[in-house]
């Protein structure tokens, strides 16, 4: 569709621009991933564990404390990407970390 193409948007019962529309689309499907604290986390952040954890299949246990440099948020409100040494595709819990 063109930006100067006008869409029915079903949810206020107006005519509205394509862009717009599709603006409004993207700022709902953005998800807030707040940390054990209730901190706002964003990509790139660093969060300390606040928990011992057991990581499955890796046979390690990452320790309270542990610092965990540059997050990426996933899409889920609960789940954050992270990198850490010797250990693939980490998957920590928000509710488990604190932003630094």
């Amino acid at each position: 569709m063109s930006d100067d193409a006008y869409v029915y948007d079903e949810e206020s019962g107006e005519w509205v621009s394509a862009a717009a529309l599709a603006e409004k689309e993207a700022d709902a499907a953005m998800v807030e991933v707040r940390d054990s604290v209730g901190n706002l986390l964003s990509d790139g952040d660093q969060v300390t564990l606040i928990k011992d954890l057991d990581v499955k299949g890796a046979g390690q246990t990452l320790k309270r404390g542990t610092l965990i440099k540059s997050i990426r948020l996933t899409g889920d409100a609960q789940e954050i990407d992270c990198k850490f040494d010797g250990i693939k595709g980490l998957v920590l819990r928000a509710e488990f970390v604190r932003k630094r």
